[in-house]
């Protein structure tokens, strides 16, 4: 994938994109904010959900073994997969077993993060997606732009013209006379995935939560095709990343209340599926849980970083960030986009990449995405540090080894000037100099930048500056003092 710039500055050109972005997150985030102000607790709930994830990071081997042993002693099979290829060498293993050739999907982000569709075709398997929007993409033979609504970037128009000229590829085509009112196409595209519901034996899912204390599972839909995946098939494979484990049902109380009013702007999901290893009687008769790594511990040995391992999946902020409505999920090059995105691929990837490098950058640090987060994220400092690993390198995990990073490649002036304007401010006497300079020379600085400062330059303009520096203004007009260290005492200011 192109570094993010490069791929922004295509995506960006799209009229009819930037359109659909712009009307669907912005009815999303509106709905989103009323259902979040009915609750006088918000604040509280918020702050809740921040800390029984960061207990639950700070003894996540311990929760993760009683997971495995309540799964294991309910009936079902607990596999560990260090990497995206491990994770696919078992799911695929495990529906060759099966005999079956095809499975019906319930919408995963960890499942896309592998690439377990890919995976599966290669291995003579069909992986049918299940999720509205998800089966949109797939019809389309495109790439999801958005957590909670993949097919974001889609109007009503495109999505009728893919369902009347793909779907009879996959199986029940589209009626003739399909119209793009949201009924007809929600209504074909239920009888379209119905015969894959009654012909599948084998289900493939993910999960929003794994509930330690009984070894429980739970998704959290809005369509119901995820309890058709999770309680028709007879065996039922669920790959779910390591950070998605709750110590108990007490504290799934709290997230059940942040997730669909953060995601959805529902006061609840109309479906809650929880389901605990297997039964005689009722649901699969296997089921086998794949406990995902893939960076996670990586991410989890950064103090800072580790907080993206909180993220319940909600899309929030996205629907505020003003990069992602202009430039799309795609630019992100990543099953995540936006925001949380921009801090959770490069960590999980180990800064690999010149994608990675760039994702970083793909924000303008106004903190709304920290705002609207319901388990609290700091994602601008998160940013920042990320921002500077790219440039400085330095000591990081990847895949569980400690490695020293080395700088990125063009960003050899940044660094620079961070160090400049380190030493600078470290130094009183130079700062006050360079300030006295600046103002002198004000009407010589030039419109636009020369050399790398012209990426900047061409979207911004440069400040104007001063006739004088505020400390030379500040002692002339309140008396101030100057110690011999260049140091300014500011008398009369108070504090």
């Amino acid at each position: 994938m192109p570094p993010f710039p490069q791929a922004a500055e295509v995506s960006t050109q799209d009229g009819q994109l930037r359109r659909n972005l712009r009307h669907a997150t912005h009815t999303i985030r509106d709905k989103r904010a009323a259902a979040v102000a009915e609750l006088g607790d918000w604040a509280a709930l918020r702050a809740a959900g921040a800390q029984i994830k960061d207990r639950t990071l700070r003894h996540l081997d311990h929760y993760l073994e009683q997971v495995e042993e309540a799964v294991t002693a309910a009936g079902g099979t607990v596999h560990w997969a260090a990497d995206a290829a491990e994770a696919n060498r078992i799911v695929t293993a495990l529906v060759r077993e099966t005999g079956e050739t095809e499975v019906v999907k319930v919408k995963s982000m960890a499942t896309q993060e592998i690439g377990l569709n890919e995976a599966l075709e290669s291995a003579g398997i069909s992986a049918y997606e299940t999720d509205l929007a998800e089966l949109i993409v797939q019809l389309g033979d495109d790439h999801p732009s958005h957590i909670l609504v993949p097919a974001i970037h889609r109007n009503r128009e495109q999505i009728r013209e893919i369902f009347r000229e793909r779907m009879g590829r996959w199986g029940r085509p589209a009626p003739d006379n399909l119209s793009d009112s949201p009924a007809e196409l929600a209504e074909a595209a239920r009888l379209h995935l119905r015969e894959k519901f009654l012909r599948a034996k084998v289900g493939v899912s993910g999960a929003n939560f794994m509930v330690a204390e009984t070894g429980t599972l739970v998704v959290v839909e809005s369509e119901g095709n995820g309890r058709m995946c999770l309680t028709l098939p007879e065996t039922l494979i669920s790959v779910v990343g390591i950070e998605k484990v709750v110590p108990s049902w007490q504290d799934l109380e709290v997230f059940l209340q942040l997730l669909p009013r953060s995601s959805t702007a529902e006061r609840m999901n109309p479906y809650t599926s929880t389901w605990t290893g297997t039964t005689d009687e009722d649901g699969p008769r296997h089921f086998h849980l794949v406990l995902l790594d893939n960076g996670r511990t990586d991410t989890l040995a950064d103090q800072v970083g580790r907080q993206a391992l909180r993220c319940i999946r909600c899309s929030a902020c996205l629907n505020v960030c003003p990069v992602y409505e202009r430039a799309g999920g795609h630019a992100y090059g990543s099953p995540y986009p936006g925001p949380i995105g921009a801090i959770l691929t490069p960590q999980l990837d180990g800064m690999a990449s010149e994608l990675d490098a760039s994702l970083p950058y793909a924000s303008s640090l106004c903190g709304a995405c920290y705002e609207v987060c319901p388990v609290a994220i700091d994602i601008p400092e998160i940013l920042v540090r990320l921002r500077e690993r790219v440039v400085e390198g330095g000591p990081a995990t990847v895949r569980g080894e400690r490695v020293v990073l080395r700088p990125a490649r063009g960003h050899a002036a940044e660094r620079a000037a961070v160090r400049a304007a380190s030493w600078t401010f470290g130094h009183p006497a130079a700062l006050r100099t360079g300030e006295r300079l600046a103002s002198r020379a004000r009407r010589l600085v030039p419109r636009r930048l020369p050399g790398p400062g012209s990426a900047w330059t061409e979207t911004r303009d440069i400040p104007e500056l001063p006739p004088e520096p505020f400390r030379d203004w500040w002692r002339r007009t309140r008396g101030g003092t100057e110690g011999r260290d260049g140091r300014d005492g500011l008398e009369g200011g108070g504090r």
